[in-house]
C-alpha cells in the first residue's frame, strides 16, 4: 500500500504529526521501533514530573504546621512513588494509541529504515515488508550525550553511571548522588533525589547552573537548591570516573567524589544515523537535520520535526513543529517561529522563561530596560507560600515598548509562561499588556505588575 505520508518515529513530533495528519483525510503510517510516545512520555518529561510531583507533596507535607495542618510522622515511599510512575505512563500511552486509531492511522511496530526513492515515493523498510509514501516525516528524536570521560563506559556496565533514563527505574534511592551536569535534566533529577534522601552534588564545567536561563534567575534557583542540601561544584569538568568515585578538575586541581552512583545528564544530539538517513542524501548541519521555517528538508517530500533537526531540543516545540510540516504537507502555508519558545525547569520552585534573556538582548543590541519585581508582589503567592524567594524579570524593548522576555521563578510559573509567550510572540507593548484583565488573586498577576512599573 501506497501512504500520503510516513512518519518515522513516535515521540511528540512523530504521533502528532500522524494524528494531524489522519484526521486530515490522509493516508498515514507511523513507523516506531521501540514505544509510543517516545522519550518523553516513556522516558523523560512524564515519568520525571510525576517523581517531581511526589517530591513537592512531600516537601509540603512536611511543613504542614506552619499552614495549619497538623500530621503525624512523614516518610517518602520510593517504590510507591515508582508504581504510580508506571501507571500515569500506562495511561498516557494507551491515550496517544486511542488517539492515533480514532484518526485512522495505521502502526507499526518496527524499526524503520530508508530504503530511498528513485525518483519516485519514498521507500521504508520495517520488518520484513516495505512501505511506500509520497511524503515523509522525520521525528527520530535524540539521545544522551556521551563525552569523553576516562572511565565513563566501564562504570556505564557496572551500572554505577545511570542516565536520566535508567535513573528512572531505581528501585533504591542511594545514599549519595553525583549529578554530572546542571542542565534543566541534571536539576530535575538533583532536585528529586535530594528529596527522596540522596546526598547531592552537581557538578557543572560552566560557572552557572540552569544552561540559558537568565542568570538571576539561575542564582535565585542555585540558592533555593543549596538551602535544601544541594551541593555545587561550578567551573568544574570532570575527567575521569573510576571504583566509584568522579574526578573533576578545577581552578584549584583536581578533586574527586566518592558516590553510590553517578548520573549523566550534560545534554542530548540529535538521532540521525541508523535509520538509512544517508540514501536520501539531505543536508545536515552540526550533527542534525537542516530544515527552513516549513520544516522541510533540502529533499522536497521530506521533513523533519522534533528534536532531530537540532533547532529547540523540547516536547511543545515538537507538537508546534509537526503542526507546521502537517499544514505544508496540506499546501496550507505554515511557519515556525522560535523566538518566543518557552521553557521550564520543574524544579521546587519552578523556573520559567519565554523570549530573550538579558544576555541575550546585549548581545543582539537591543536597547531596552528591564523591571524586577518580587512574587511576594501576588497575594496568592504570599498565602500560599512559606518561602517568599519567587521573582519575575521583564524586559521590554525600547523603540515599539514592547515586550521581548519574560523570566519567573516560583510557584505555578510553568502554567503562567505560555501567556508571556504569546504575548511576545504577538509583540505585544507595554500598554497593550496593561488592558489585558489578570483573574486575582493569581501568581500570573505578576506580569501585570511588573508592567504598571512603567
Amino acid at each position: 500500500m501506497q501512504y500520503d505520508l510516513i512518519v518515522l518515529g513516535a515521540g511528540p513530533a512523530g504521533y502528532f504529526a500522524a494524528e494531524r495528519a489522519g484526521k486530515a483525510g490522509l493516508e498515514t503510517l507511523l513507523i516506531e521501533k521501540e514505544f509510543l510516545g517516545g522519550v518523553c512520555l516513556n522516558v523523560g518529561c512524564i515519568p520525571t514530573k510525576t517523581l517531581l510531583n511526589s517530591a513537592k507533596l512531600y516537601e509540603k507535607t512536611k511543613t504542614g504546621s506552619e499552614y495549619g495542618v497538623e500530621v503525624g510522622e512523614v516518610n517518602f515511599n520510593h517504590g510507591q512513588v515508582l508504581k504510580r510512575k508506571e501507571k500515569v505512563v500506562n495511561r498516557l500511552v494507551q491515550g496517544v494509541k486511542a488517539g492515533l486509531k480514532r484518526a485512522g492511522v495505521n502502526i507499526v511496530e518496527e524499526e524503520g529504515y530508508i530504503q530511498g526513492t528513485n525518483g519516485g515515493p519514498f521507500r521504508i523498510k520495517a520488518g520484513v515488508n516495505e512501505y511506500r509514501g509520497q511524503n515523509l516525516l522525520i521525528a527520530t528524536g535524540s539521545k544522551p550525550v556521551f563525552p569523553p570521560i576516562s572511565g565513563l563506559e566501564k562504570a556505564r556496565a557496572e551500572g554505577f553511571v545511570l542516565t536520566s533514563r535508567e535513573s528512572l527505574d531505581l528501585s533504591e534511592v542511594p545514599e549519595s548522588l553525583v549529578v554530572i551536569g546542571g542542565g534543566y535534566i541534571g536539576l530535575e533529577m538533583a532536585s528529586y533525589f535530594n528529596a527522596a534522601g540522596s546526598r547531592v552534588t552537581v557538578v557543572e564545567m560552566l560557572d552557572h547552573i540552569g544552561g540559558e536561563i537568565d542568570r538571576d534567575i539561575g542564582r535565585v534557583l542555585m540558592q533555593s537548591c543549596q538551602d535544601k542540601g544541594i551541593e555545587f561544584k561550578l567551573n568544574s569538568q570532570v575527567v575521569e570516573i573510576e571504583d566509584s568515585k568522579v574526578v573533576f578538575e578545577e581552578e584549584s586541581g583536581r578533586h574527586s567524589l566518592t558516590a553510590d552512583r553517578a548520573l549523566l545528564a550534560v545534554g542530548r544530539s540529535p538521532v540521525i544515523s541508523g535509520f538509512g538517513l544517508e540514501n536520501l542524501n539531505l543536508n545536515t548541519e552540526q550533527g542534525s537535520i537542516e530544515v527552513d521555517e516549513r520544516g522541510q528538508t533540502s529533499v522536497p517530500g521530506v521533513y523533519a520535526a522534533g528534536d532531530v533537526n537540532g533547532r529547540s531540543l523540547l516536547a511543545h516545540t515538537a507538537y508546534r513543529e509537526a503542526d507546521v510540516c502537517v499544514n505544508n504537507i496540506l499546501n496550507k502555508d505554515d511557519v515556525m517561529r522560535y523566538e518566543a519558545v518557552p521553557s521550564v525547569i520543574y524544579t521546587s520552585p519552578e523556573v520559567a522563561a519565554a523570549g530573550l534573556t538579558t544576555r541575550q538582548a546585549q548581545k543582539r543590541g537591543f536597547d531596552y530596560r528591564e523591571v524586577e519585581l518580587p512574587l511576594a508582589y501576588s497575594g496568592r503567592y504570599v498565602a500560599e507560600n512559606k518561602d517568599l524567594n519567587g521573582k519575575a524579570k521583564l524586559l521590554i524593548e525600547n523603540e515599539y515598548n514592547r515586550l521581548i522576555g519574560v523570566h519567573l521563578i516560583g510557584s505555578y510559573v510553568s502554567e503562567i509562561i505560555y501567556g508571556a509567550g504569546m504575548m511576545i510572540d504577538r509583540e505585544l507593548r507595554v500598554e497593550d499588556i496593561k488592558e489585558v484583565i489578570f483573574p486575582h488573586p493569581t501568581v500570573s498577576e505578576i506580569i501585570r505588575e511588573c508592567v504598571f512599573q512603567f
